[in-house]
């Protein structure tokens, strides 16, 4: 069982809930489409921050193992450290890529709400 403060679980849901919110905008919107789904990966993101523990600590390792750049034991970790390449990779692609971009946001937001509803989950 994990165990989150109410704080944490407060901002985990409301970031999740609005990572939803703007990915389901940029499907309805082509010409925001590229920032929405920015927007709804960093919430993601952050939903899985808080979900974890202090999230500027959870940051600097994920950055911390982004910049090593070697292989990486923790499973946790290195899904962190993938969502924030996917994130960078997603920033870096032309606007005609949104289709892929959608698609890739589509399946790291929809873990991410996973991820959140085993976290905040009270047994």
């Amino acid at each position: 069982m994990v165990v989150m403060d109410n704080y944490r679980k407060g901002w985990a849901l409301r970031y999740i809930r609005e990572a939803e919110a703007e990915l389901e905008a940029a499907h309805k919107s082509p010409d925001m489409a590229p920032t929405l789904i920015l927007e709804s990966l960093r919430k993601a993101q952050a939903a899985i921050y808080y979900g974890l523990g202090e999230p500027k600590v959870i940051e600097g390792i994920v950055l911390q193992g982004l910049r090593d750049g070697g292989p990486v034991d923790d499973p946790i970790l290195r899904f962190l450290i993938e969502v924030e390449r996917s994130i960078e990779r997603i920033e870096r692609l032309p606007v005609t890529s949104i289709d892929e971009a959608l698609k890739e946001a589509d399946g790291i937001v929809r873990f991410a709400s996973e991820i959140i509803t085993i976290l905040t989950r009270e047994d």
